[in-house]
């Protein structure tokens, strides 16, 4: 999803990853694709731009069909059933309900209280190094969503069928196995 956010760095881990990856803008370009990366960038910004562009209710019904998709930062927010401190008076983050939890937006602090960590990554032997830019966490994981990491107690990482999120940024590191998981998802290999 190419609506704003880092875009061009997931579009690199996905061709690294063995995947032709291509920008998403428009809907009929959604219509092209087997799987969706959502970015890292602002959710209520790119809540507004999905409704302004008229991408919101085509994605809803794309993802609720199996459309597998893999969201990072604002983007785990945007897959969420639900958004806690999703914004006041007409500006708030939308659902698009593609995993059954609860996020909470900034909840690991503002912009100055942004940090990188190793994360034990679920299927993965050697930790994740994940950085973590006003990042959400998951409050609630639903039935049926498998929790693949946490950080300081909290879920930062989480896969419900075709749908994978994580509360960091994979594509600022060199590491592609979070990338590699999600290409293998739309392969139906994982």
């Amino acid at each position: 999803m190419a609506l704003q956010g880092d875009t061009r760095e997931h579009l690199a881990a996905l061709r690294e990853a063995g995947a032709d990856s291509l920008p998403v803008r428009r809907r009929c370009e959604l219509e092209a694709i087997d799987g969706l990366v959502i970015p890292g960038g602002e959710s209520t910004t790119m809540s507004h731009l999905l409704l302004d562009l008229e991408l919101l209710e085509p994605l809803r019904a794309l993802l609720a069909d199996g459309l597998p998709a893999y969201g990072a930062c604002a983007g785990m927010i945007l897959l969420a059933s639900e958004i806690l401190d999703a914004g006041t008076n007409g500006r708030e983050a939308l659902p698009l309900r593609a995993i059954d939890m609860t996020v909470r937006r900034n909840a690991f602090g503002r912009q100055v209280d942004s940090f990188e960590g190793d994360v034990a990554f679920t299927g993965l032997d050697v930790p994740v190094r994940a950085v973590f830019i006003r990042a959400p966490w998951v409050e609630r994981a639903g039935d049926g969503v498998q929790v693949l990491a946490r950080s300081a107690g909290h879920i930062v990482a989480v896969r419900q069928g075709g749908a994978l999120a994580t509360a960091f940024h994979p594509e600022m590191t060199g590491d592609r196995r979070i990338h590699q998981l999600f290409v293998d998802i739309v392969k139906g290999r994982a």
